[in-house]
């Protein structure tokens, strides 16, 4: 598992500073760049950068400049990520990889949801800080990233802010696939719609959960009112404008039972959504508190969950199977199945070391390893 998270060691004096700064291992760039880099080394050459991170301790530093020891659970970093570094307390944090196919950028902890199953348990703060980071951040970005995600939270809740944006990321990665996560709920507005659809990207897309066909088991599940009719009014109005939108399902205890009729309606109504992702529990946040009414082991409804992909395929949907191992679907989903879990939570248990698949297999989140996971994961041959 990829630590993204840890405590530099102050080499000069500290100052009350927030920096975020692009990696660099090349000690000759032009002295323009430079304020805008942190040299990553484990050299004891003395640099003109402002800010220069050591994998073992130099021999001498110049006092004028930050140095900072790294932790060796850093020591990954390379050219192309981007950090976050209090050079006051020493933290720092990793918020964007370059190499890794798994960066999604928190937006914001508020939504208007307040979900079973929600691992960002949500906050009514004023956290548009991270608002203002994300900015900084996406100009730091390399042009030639493939995909990256936003999430929250309820990313939307900053309205025109949001659109400004996508406005601005588009404008500085117009290659890279944007992914969002949405409750979907701020679509239901054509007006909002609208302004979202004028984001020139070719390829931006939305990800909205619905939970059930029946509208109050999918108000139940987010606990609030008249979210299923605005999600469906705003995945309408979305593709009405010709966005791309993907419809997420988390399977637990209160949508198994209704997880072919949520299928069934969406081959129905939904037909021309871009995507439908079928994912497992995650058990962290709200889910630990609500395990008992959320938990059910995927072995118990993988032939439910065969049923579902077999209806969506059936009718030509582009579909995937997301956070579950591989020991526990049936071969007939095979084609749907995708090791999706980031790899700054991804673990395996003991046993599937020895199995012929583990190439395959998404394995479990390290939440799930520590609290929950099936009694019926076991090794391929």
């Amino acid at each position: 598992m990829i630590k993204l998270y840890g405590k530099v060691k102050s080499l000069s004096p500290p100052v009350k500073k927030n920096v975020i700064l692009a990696i660099t291992s090349n000690p000759n760039l032009p002295v323009v760049l430079q304020n805008k880099k942190a040299l990553i080394t484990d050299s004891n050459i003395l640099q003109d950068f402002k800010v220069v991170l050591y994998k073992k301790t130099p021999t001498s530093i110049p006092s004028e400049n930050h140095h900072l020891l790294l932790p060796e659970n850093l020591h990954y970093l390379d050219d192309g990520d981007v950090v976050r570094i209090n050079l006051e307390d020493g933290t720092i944090r990793v918020l964007f990889r370059n190499t890794s196919s798994h960066n999604s950028i928190l937006l914001t902890e508020r939504c208007n949801h307040y979900c079973l199953m929600c691992s960002q348990p949500p906050k009514n703060i004023d956290d548009s800080w991270i608002l203002d980071e994300t900015k900084e951040l996406i100009k730091l970005i390399p042009d030639d990233t493939e995909e990256i995600g936003f999430t929250g939270g309820e990313p939307t809740l900053y309205g025109e802010k949001f659109i400004d944006l996508m406005h601005l990321t588009a404008a500085y990665l117009p290659r890279t696939a944007i992914h969002i996560l949405s409750n979907g709920r701020s679509f239901h507005s054509p007006e909002f719609t609208r302004a979202y659809a004028q984001v020139q990207h070719d390829d931006m897309m939305l990800g909205i959960p619905l939970y059930s066909d029946d509208p109050v088991r999918h108000d139940y599940v987010v606990q609030s009112k008249n979210a299923f009719n605005e999600t469906v009014r705003g995945i309408l109005n979305l593709k009405s404008f010709n966005m791309k939108v993907e419809i997420r399902v988390v399977i637990h205890k209160q949508t198994i039972e209704r997880l072919v009729n949520l299928c069934e309606f969406i081959v129905r109504n939904l037909l021309f959504v871009d995507h439908v992702a079928l994912m497992g529990l995650e058990i962290t946040g709200f889910t630990r508190a609500n395990l008992d009414s959320l938990w059910i082991d995927p072995y118990d409804y993988k032939d439910t969950l065969s049923d579902a992909v077999n209806i969506l395929e059936s009718y030509g949907m582009n579909v995937s199977v997301y956070n579950h191992q591989r020991c526990l679907v049936n071969q007939d989903i095979m084609r749907a199945y995708r090791k999706s879990i980031s790899d700054w939570k991804n673990e395996y248990l003991e046993e599937c070391t020895a199995c012929s698949k583990v190439s395959e297999c998404g394995g479990l989140f390290l939440s799930g390893k520590q609290y929950k996971y099936s009694e019926h994961i076991k090794a391929f041959n």
